[in-house]
């Protein structure tokens, strides 16, 4: 095994296949944060319940925790590229019943609770895919830039979807909101069914799903390394991500905020995102490097929390959530590189998933275990005492540093058609 002994910063857009799937990512994150718009907001107009907004909300979320696994072996079995344009075709096909249901009057809560379902499921199975596809896009030296790059559009798209969805919806009527996802989605699975050749596998035996699924869990706890990095990607989950997630009540709590108030935090998490995917599409991609930023990323989020004291108005919670938003999207990147770096390529969707899991799972627990503590005791000490705990599992993260600087893959990351 030849080890690198110098990193160097490489643009993905240098690499005309990356330049050619770009777009692609651009068009299915901004269909899909507007089928999420969209779900969520008609579950309030035909509800005016925010328990069903919340059911809504969390069907789209609990089935990508319940198959990822299961698609995670599969994106380790076939072609990923192909993957993603079954991704694009169901997307499309969500978009187009919510578009009939609403022309023809017969959107109501079971169609939404439905669709809903049926996003989350196909999330399940695009989320493993685009990550086992991006590193046969470009080089390893590339991998922070293409992590970073996509981060950035999925957080303008985070922006856009939503905006866009709101002006057609009072312009043209729901139905016609619905509709333009669709073509959103053709677009992008057309880009990708013009990559032809990219992520053919080399024929191998197969055994049992649940055979490859336990082995690439064997293969991750064998790997001092990648647990390390889940541990990390649980922490940031923990502290940052958890306390975007609580942005409505935070805002309601701490400034007594209203709708206006919880736009423009919403605004301030997007903007910080959106920097932190641009600074990473800019970095090397070094091991040490990478790990050191992330570690430095979460402890600096640990102090933003622990200050919460001091926010009484808008201007000052605004500065804290973007710069919030920045690190934890600084130290998520900067995870989700590492263990693409490490990663032995046949492991790659399975592990992946595994890390899809953790960065989904991480926050919604921490949310539901600070928003407890924060009705008995407050936010500012909710997540004051969370800053505690996260410094404290940093120091024991930052300490196995050693192990984490010499891991090398075991394969290097190339973009051969095969693998």
């Amino acid at each position: 095994m030849c080890r690198e002994k110098r990193q160097v910063k490489h643009s993905a857009l240098k690499e005309p296949r990356f330049r050619r799937y770009y777009p692609a990512s651009w068009c299915s994150g901004l269909g899909s944060w507007m089928l999420r718009f969209l779900l969520g907001w008609n579950a309030w107009a035909l509800t005016q319940s925010a328990l069903w907004v919340g059911v809504v909300s969390a069907l789209m979320l609990a089935p990508a925790l319940l198959l990822s696994p299961y698609f995670g072996v599969q994106s380790d079995r076939v072609n990923p590229r192909h993957g993603l344009m079954w991704s694009m075709l169901i997307h499309g096909a969500i978009a187009t019943c919510g578009a009939l249901a609403t022309y023809f009057g017969m959107l109501n809560l079971a169609v939404l609770l439905i669709l809903a379902t049926a996003l989350g499921s196909v999330s399940a199975m695009h989320s493993p895919m685009r990550l086992a596809l991006v590193p046969m896009l470009v080089p390893r030296e590339a991998l922070p830039s293409a992590v970073g790059l996509t981060a950035m559009s999925f957080n303008i798209a985070r922006i856009l979807g939503p905006a866009i969805c709101a002006a057609v919806i009072a312009r043209a009527g729901v139905a016609w909101a619905w509709m333009i996802p669709v073509f959103i989605f053709a677009i992008s699975g057309v880009i990708l069914n013009s990559l032809g050749g990219v992520g053919t596998r080399q024929k191998r035996t197969h055994g049992s799903v649940n055979s490859e699924f336990v082995d690439g869990l064997r293969y991750v706890l064998s790997m001092a390394p990648l647990v390390t990095i889940l541990a990390l990607t649980s922490v940031n989950g923990f502290l940052g991500r958890s306390f975007i997630e609580l942005l409505p009540a935070v805002s309601g709590r701490l400034i007594a905020g209203g709708p206006a108030e919880l736009a423009w935090l919403t605004a301030a998490a997007g903007s910080g995102a959106v920097l932190g995917g641009l600074i990473m599409s800019r970095l090397k991609a070094d091991v040490r490097y990478l790990f050191n930023m992330s570690v430095a990323a979460m402890f600096f989020a640990a102090c933003l929390l622990s200050n919460l004291g001091w926010i009484a108005q808008l201007p000052s919670l605004f500065i804290l959530v973007g710069l919030l938003s920045l690190s934890t999207t600084l130290a998520g990147t900067a995870c989700q590189t590492l263990a693409q770096l490490i990663i032995d390529p046949q492991y790659h969707g399975r592990v992946m998933s595994l890390w899809s899991m953790t960065m989904m799972a991480a926050p919604a627990l921490g949310a539901a275990v600070h928003g407890a503590i924060a009705e008995w005791l407050g936010f500012v000490i909710a997540f004051a005492l969370a800053a505690v705990v996260g410094v404290l599992g940093l120091a024991g993260l930052y300490a196995r540093r050693r192990g984490m600087a010499d891991a090398e893959p075991v394969a290097s990351v190339t973009t051969n058609d095969s693998r």
